[in-house]
């Protein structure tokens, strides 16, 4: 593969990086400045991540605020003790979906549990709505255990339950 290919093949994740911050409530800047930093092979300066990307200091200092403080990047001193500071991409892919399962997923599971518990008190018994209810319970307990599994266990070891499950 030639270094275009390499270089249109990068653009690619990067880009798909930008659409999957949105998803999460990022900025498409966000998903930018993080696939940049991904595939650096140094931490990148506020100053060289405006020269990649072409955003404003401004927004550089304020993206790389946000994602140091959910922990997809980290800020690393300048060799030879500059002052200047420098950011790498967590590259523990797993370590970020497992927090984004924690705070975001399960949260979400648990609320709208607890909302499907209230409502099967209160709908009458023996009716196509009771059973309705009491399904979508039954998936959501399910939803919460799986979330619970994702955020408990490493990829591989998942892998490997799910692999001596299917034996």
């Amino acid at each position: 593969m030639s270094d275009a290919d390499s270089s249109v093949a990068r653009e690619r994740v990067i880009e798909s990086m930008e659409q999957s911050a949105e998803v999460y409530g990022l900025s498409r800047s966000a998903g930018r400045i993080y696939g940049v930093l991904y595939f650096a092979s140094d931490p990148l300066s506020i100053p060289e991540l405006v020269d990649q990307t072409g955003y404003a200091k401004s927004t550089v200092s304020n993206v790389t605020r946000t994602l140091s403080r959910l922990g997809l990047i980290h800020r690393r001193s300048s060799t030879g003790g500059g002052r200047r500071v420098r950011f790498e991409a967590e590259r523990e892919i797993w370590f970020i979906l497992q927090d984004v399962f924690q705070q975001y997923v399960q949260r979400e599971v648990q609320t709208t549990l607890r909302t499907i518990r209230r409502a099967e008190e209160q709908v009458a018994a023996d009716t196509r709505e009771e059973e309705r209810v009491h399904n979508l319970r039954e998936t959501y307990e399910d939803l919460e255990e799986i979330v619970h599994l994702v955020s408990e266990y490493s990829a591989a070891e998942l892998r490997e339950a799910l692999a001596t499950y299917e034996r």
